[in-house]
């Protein structure tokens, strides 16, 4: 069927994941997930914002190398990207693995994205496959709004770029993948379709992105025949307050009920009723932070057995915005599970 799911013909599994993050994500409610942080500036060293960005992403891909006793020469294939003008972040981050290299423009939908690609390359070719997302308060700040010398003001509809990255793994080796616990599946994809609603304030992309994300979850709802609520979660890459309640509303209008199942990597991130982030937190190491860390922590454990993952991406540029145009929402489906392949 035209624009229907992606079942994988064999076992892909989600063998492991490595995140890198800033010092507030670090004090926020997942911090204790990350496996490696700055204390301090985000700079991770670095002179700039952009190399402070590349810097996370070779940190991510190296501890999760390091930790799964594998040579960057084992990976068949490595899908990464970010926020940044030709995806220089991931881009120069990775040059020292010597894997084949597929940089990817999705905005904030760039983590489920790259999941979704890995996946088919394993699904289609065997062997191991890795992908990669990230985004830098600092950097996408200089890029997407102002200096961050300005000091320019936040309406409440804004979220907060995370400072993030994150490396994932997938191979179809399922020993490989139960030695932190049960083995986890990416089982299902739904690419998204770009949508536009007319949405021209670049302050509240929530609500350009959450006709995408509501579009691909009914479609997926429709195609699997399945409800919401026979997912332990699912969760949405980072539509914030603003974007979540419109999403409900979407889908409650298109017969589809998500209260009690949806989550939104936005809202996990942060505590905002102690820390000033507005809407929540956006930008590509938001869903890929919560899922290396939080979300795969708790399909190991057993605490949750099947999910959706839909990243959200809103697709704009500085350029386009100023000149009034409006800014097209996408969304990416990928299901990911404990729950064994059946023939």
């Amino acid at each position: 069927m035209a624009h229907g799911i992606l079942t994988m013909r064999r076992p892909v599994y989600l063998l492991d994941a490595a995140s890198v993050g800033g010092h507030e994500e670090a004090a926020g409610p997942l911090g204790a997930y990350l496996d490696r942080h700055d204390a301090k500036n985000d700079d991770f060293g670095q002179d700039t914002w952009e190399a402070a960005e590349s810097e996370m992403n070779r940190l991510a891909a190296e501890v999760l190398l390091t930790r799964a006793g594998l040579d960057a020469a084992e990976i068949g294939a490595l899908f990464a990207g970010d926020l940044l003008n030709q995806c220089t972040g991931s881009g120069y981050g990775l040059l020292p693995f010597d894997v084949p290299y597929f940089g990817l423009y999705g905005a904030c939908s760039t983590a489920a994205e790259g999941l979704l690609l890995a996946a088919l390359f394993v699904d289609h070719f065997g062997g191991r496959a890795m992908s990669a997302a990230s985004s830098h308060f600092c950097s996408a700040e200089r890029q997407f709004r102002f200096p961050m010398e300005y000091g320019g003001q936040r309406t409440p509809t804004s979220q907060w770029t995370v400072t993030g990255a994150a490396a994932f793994l997938l191979g179809g080796d399922r020993a490989e993948a139960a030695r932190h616990g049960r083995a986890v599946r990416i089982a299902e994809a739904l690419p998204g379709i770009t949508i536009d609603q007319g949405i021209t304030d670049a302050n509240n992309m929530g609500a350009a992105m959450a006709p995408a994300a509501a579009d691909t979850i009914l479609r997926y709802l429709r195609e699997s025949g399945r409800e919401p609520q026979s997912f332990d979660m699912i969760v949405t890459g980072d539509l914030g307050a603003e974007g979540a309640s419109i999403l409900c509303e979407l889908c409650r209008a298109g017969g589809a009920e998500l209260a009690g199942v949806h989550r939104d990597c936005g809202l996990l991130i942060y505590d905002r009723a102690a820390t000033d982030k507005h809407a929540g937190g956006s930008g590509c190491g938001c869903s890929a932070l919560v899922l290396a860390g939080y979300l795969l922590a708790q399909l190991r454990a057993g605490t949750l057995g099947d999910i959706l993952l839909v990243g959200t991406g809103a697709l704009l540029s500085p350029m386009v915005v100023q000149q009034g145009r409006s800014i097209p929402g996408i969304a990416h489906l990928v299901r990911i599970t404990t729950k064994e392949a059946t023939a």
